[in-house]
């Protein structure tokens, strides 16, 4: 059972460490200290830095999907301790909050309105995060891990692929007009 647990956690740390493009950079010195920029700078360099897709989302929708991500990641370590135990009702019920409902699809087309491809993305996210609940179900420890890489492996492309670019209520709508009129 350890074994399983320790492949799992070499499978998250193996996608987050090959989601990185090039190392950091070192620590400066102090006497590059001169040259740091500002304060008020350094988010719009770090931003320029960081190459993923901007996925715009107005101050209270960015907050409420970290909030999501954070349930997320909560949900994915109540499965693995469940999965541990061979406590498969609860894998399920874990598996259930990131897996996909009506209400979750209706929040993931308003939050990716902005941004062509993320609404999809996020959908298929959790519709693959449903495989996760039905070999729950079926009792079948090594298909919830099999299904849990493939679940965790949509998280970790997502993430690679976008990153919140939090605007104003005048850019997001437009932004978000923008899109549906595409589709």
């Amino acid at each position: 059972m350890m074994r399983v647990l320790l492949l799992l956690a070499a499978m998250i740390s193996f996608s987050y460490g090959c989601a990185r493009t090039s190392p950091p950079d070192p620590q400066p010195s102090s006497s590059s200290k001169q040259n740091q920029p500002s304060r008020s700078a350094a988010p719009e360099i770090l931003d320029q830095m960081d190459r993923r897709a901007p996925l715009p989302l107005l101050p209270m929708m960015a907050h409420h999907q970290k909030q999501n991500m954070r349930d997320h990641l909560a949900a994915v370590q109540e499965i693995v301790a469940a999965l541990a135990m061979d406590q498969f009702a609860e894998v399920e019920r874990a598996a259930k909050r990131l897996g996909f409902s009506e209400q979750m699809g209706q929040m993931c087309t308003h939050m990716g309105a902005g941004a062509p491809g993320f609404s999809e993305r996020a959908i298929a996210f959790h519709r693959t995060a449903d495989s996760v609940a039905v070999a729950a179900r079926a009792n079948d420890k090594q298909r919830v891990l099999t299904e849990l890489g493939a679940t965790l492996e949509a998280c970790t492309s997502c993430h690679a692929a976008w990153k919140q670019q939090v605007v104003d209520d005048v850019t997001w709508q437009k932004l978000a007009s923008g899109v549906s009129r595409k589709h």
